[in-house]
């Protein structure tokens, strides 16, 4: 199988990939010979005629230690359109040979065990990436960070296992004191596993990374919520009127501050009276989003913000309300003071979300999972939580079936079991060759 690897040309370059048993005899049939492997050569590409093509920078890596597990060719070109499309055209005609399908290449490593299912996710998180936050979480998956902490899970339930076995095997049944001695060392075991994984589903999910952090921006009317979103935006995407109720629904934005990705809402205003149909149901939608907020920017009274565990008090519109007492003091009350119209607390601001948003993120060298992993880790933790007074902590058979299930699960993190459904879906996402 062939297809272009790098970005849609044109470009100053573009790479051609080809994987399989026939790429050594793709780049015999183009250059007229195989270079030596692992080594850049030159050559210039012809096609079946004899046409010269482009001349090219020829890499052989012959398998299975390469990026699919098979025998592997590279063609660096000249990155026109008509140069990538000739060279495609040239390897569709070689016997054996076929285009790839998309995410065929990272599909095929996967099922040569060049990498795990863990490591394909965060490659594929790796080439979605748009913020630093999410360069860093996906590289960290994609370098095998979260498979080589579960390789040392699964490594402790295979003592773990052992030992269940071993006493199964050939402990005297009669000695009372010696079963209930293994029950309790295996127990002890299984708790201190569970303990850790409790600590790492305790950590922010990775979803919050990919898809943004919520920071909603909640008020009355006219407490400047547009104005703000636009400031922070630096585009006019909300509607600014003196007119209360302008804002009747949600209006989100996708923003990314010091590297973190975040999605800003502003939404209606939130008053007890004088709403008609239509405003009402923005409030409603304002109140919703208020408490699915990750972050919450407050511009209303401070009595009257809404309970929430990461709410920012801001005396919005100082440019209007300075030297009026009463605001002054509702003023001092709040985290900040600010003006989006003359700028006046925007950098505190951005520097107040930043540091709390960091709160919602792993630490550094932590790791974030996925859902679909968070599931499978939250099942192997609940099989290994054993009740102290149950039957279960007393029973060598049923510890040991609790122990091969805990793995069972592990193993839907990295490896095939229970999986299959989604490979489609997650190989599709992305392409390596294709």
């Amino acid at each position: 199988m062939f297809a272009l690897s790098s970005g849609r040309p044109p470009a100053a370059i573009a790479v051609v990939r080809v994987s399989g048993p026939m790429a050594g005899a793709a780049l015999t049939a183009l250059a007229g010979r195989l270079p030596p492997a692992r080594r850049a050569s030159l050559a210039l590409l012809k096609d079946a005629a004899g046409a010269p093509l482009d001349r090219s920078l020829l890499l052989w890596f012959p398998g299975p230690a390469t990026a699919t597990g098979e025998d592997l060719a590279e063609l660096h070109l000249h990155g026109g359109r008509a140069v990538v499309a000739a060279v495609e055209a040239a390897l569709a005609t070689i016997d054996g040979l076929r285009r790839a399908e998309p995410g065929e290449f990272t599909r095929r490593a996967f099922e040569n065990e060049r990498i795990d299912l863990a490591e394909a996710e965060g490659l594929a998180d790796l080439l979605a990436a748009e913020t630093e936050s999410q360069r860093v979480q996906a590289l960290g998956m994609a370098s095998g960070h979260v498979s080589r902490t579960v390789a040392g899970w699964q490594e402790r339930l295979l003592e773990l296992m052992a030992g269940a076995e071993a006493e199964l095997n050939f402990a005297d049944e009669d000695d009372v004191e010696v079963v209930e001695g293994a029950v309790q060392r295996l127990i002890a075991g299984m708790r201190g596993l569970a303990e850790e994984l409790g600590l790492w589903l305790a950590r922010p999910a990775a979803e919050v990374i990919a898809e943004g952090l919520s920071v909603v921006i909640a008020g009355p009317p006219n407490a400047g919520k547009s104005t703000l979103i636009n400031a922070l935006a630096q585009r006019e995407l909300a509607i600014v009127s003196p007119i209360e109720g302008t804002t009747r629904d949600v209006i989100e934005t996708p923003l990314a501050l010091d590297g973190i990705a975040m999605r800003f809402s502003d939404t209606a205003g939130i008053r007890a009276e004088g709403a008609d149909a239509i405003e009402t149901i923005g409030i409603d939608r304002a109140k919703a989003a208020v408490e699915a907020a990750d972050i919450l920017l407050w511009l209303g009274p401070p009595k009257a913000v809404p309970n929430h565990p990461r709410a920012i008090l801001i005396a919005a519109q100082a440019d209007r309300w300075k030297g009026d007492a009463a605001a002054e003091a509702d003023a001092a009350r709040c985290d900040l003071t600010l003006s989006a119209m003359t700028g006046e607390g925007m950098d505190r601001l951005h520097r107040m979300i930043v540091e709390m948003a960091r709160t919602l993120l792993p630490r550094e060298g932590e790791a974030a999972l996925r859902q679909r992993q968070r599931a499978a880790l939250a099942e192997a933790k609940l099989w290994l939580t054993v009740e102290a007074d149950s039957r279960e902590a007393r029973d060598l058979i049923l510890l040991a079936e609790r122990l091969r299930l805990s793995a069972t699960a592990l193993d839907r993190i990295t490896g095939r079991a229970g999986v299959e459904e989604m490979l489609d879906a997650l190989f599709g996402r992305f392409c390596i060759g294709k």
